[in-house]
């Protein structure tokens, strides 16, 4: 009996690991439209190449959003599965801070990616670079662009793993999305996810503050809280205690409501430590930092948003120190974003990752309507879509 054949349409992590998995039982074709292999897993790496997270369980489910629809993924192919995929590939990896799991000291993203390419190789896969996909013929079989003429691969199965939009640089610019809504596919428009947002800062405080660090920080957006660090920029705010709060920022926006963050500025005291702090005494607002241990840009950020009668009463201020809204006019672009939510939506998906309407056709990864924080999070979930992908297909071509 002839070798199956599966074509891979996209050279990302989730095109890589399913194609690990295929390989090993069949002939598998990866096409790729640039000039080489995962572009955005290298950018991914600049920052510190977080591989996946230590969450495990519920903990791990709970990062993503719809939890039910990745739940049965990511139990399937978890965290741990992860680091023992990538030990066989020979890269030995370590627990970070907050749960992130990096590569042992070392080791390069190119060495990751040229390991399991080199595993890919051995497995027989071919490559085909600079195919770009440009539609579905009349048969829903993928229209391939390669130089100046079309070409239709024939297989018995299709999985595409074209990533969202984030990080266009890479060549992932989501315009696949046209071709799937062409074919009958709901799609959503990509947004910006695991993003600056914009503030109208008043200049002197943009001019000044530009870059400082606001760090021993909780921020709540709606009844969403989370304790860590932003950066200001000129545009707005940034940082890991900012980018899991966008989703709910993004529903809001969307929903035509005004967006707020609320900061606390001391997570660690109560408002009834703080006010013990200048009750029954006489202070003066030059003495608020130096009282209640304020940076500079903490100090002239509660001025900046707070009205005057907060900021000159003593009283007034320490709830202001606790609880000061900012306004979000807006979300970074998507060309600045680490990653994007949108994308084909869940309603056209099986539960094992295949179209509803196209059973031939499976879709992993960063494609889908899914979202997720920062942290390792993002990689896992491709990983962990393509893995139950591909032994789906393994299970319906035997």
């Amino acid at each position: 009996m002839p070798e199956k054949k599966i074509a891979i349409i996209g050279g990302g992590a989730a095109g890589l690991m399913a194609a690990d998995m295929l390989s090993r039982h069949g002939e598998v074709h990866i096409y790729e439209k640039g000039k080489a292999l995962g572009r955005k897993f290298l950018v991914a790496g600049n920052g510190g190449f977080n591989l996946t997270n230590s969450a495990e369980g519920e903990d791990l489910c709970r990062k993503y959003t719809p939890m039910e629809f990745l739940q049965p993924a990511l139990e399937a192919f978890n965290s741990q599965d992860t680091r023992t995929w990538l030990a066989g590939l020979g890269i030995p990896t370590f627990v970070g801070s907050s749960g992130r799991v990096f590569p042992e000291k070392g080791i390069k993203p190119i060495t990751v990616l040229q390991q399991i390419k080199d595993r890919l190789l051995q497995n027989g896969v071919q490559f085909h670079f600079q195919h770009e996909f440009v539609g579905f013929n009349a048969e829903q079989k993928p229209i391939l662009k390669f130089q100046e003429s079309e070409c239709f691969p024939e297989a018995d199965h299709y999985l595409f793993a074209l990533g969202g939009a984030s990080w266009p640089v890479t060549g992932s610019t989501g315009n696949w999305l046209e071709a799937f809504r062409l074919s009958g596919i709901k799609t959503l428009a990509f947004q910006s996810s695991n993003c600056g947002i914009n503030v109208n800062w008043p200049d002197d405080f943009r001019n000044k503050f530009g870059g400082a660090p606001l760090k021993n920080l909780q921020v709540s957006a709606g009844n969403f809280s989370l304790k860590g660090e932003a950066l200001i920029t000129d545009y707005g705010l940034e940082g890991n205690v900012i980018y899991p709060l966008v989703p709910k920022i993004r529903e809001l926006l969307q929903a035509g409501k005004e967006a707020f963050l609320t900061l606390d500025f001391k997570p660690q005291n109560t408002v009834g430590q703080l006010l013990e702090k200048v009750r029954g005494k006489q202070i003066q607002t030059k003495n608020y930092e130096q009282v209640f241990k304020l940076s500079k840009a903490q100090l002239t950020l509660l001025k900046a948003f707070s009205s005057k009668e907060d900021y000159v009463f003593p009283e007034n201020f320490v709830r202001q120190i606790k609880q000061l809204t900012i306004p979000v006019s807006s979300l970074r672009p998507i060309e600045e974003a680490i990653s994007t939510a949108g994308g084909i939506s869940l309603e056209e998906v099986n539960p094992d990752f295949t179209l509803k309407a196209f059973p031939h056709i499976s879709v992993v990864g960063e494609m889908l309507d899914w979202d997720a924080p920062t942290g390792g999070f993002l990689l896992q979930g491709c990983f962990s879509t393509a893995y139950l992908a591909a032994q789906a297909i393994l299970v319906k071509l035997r």
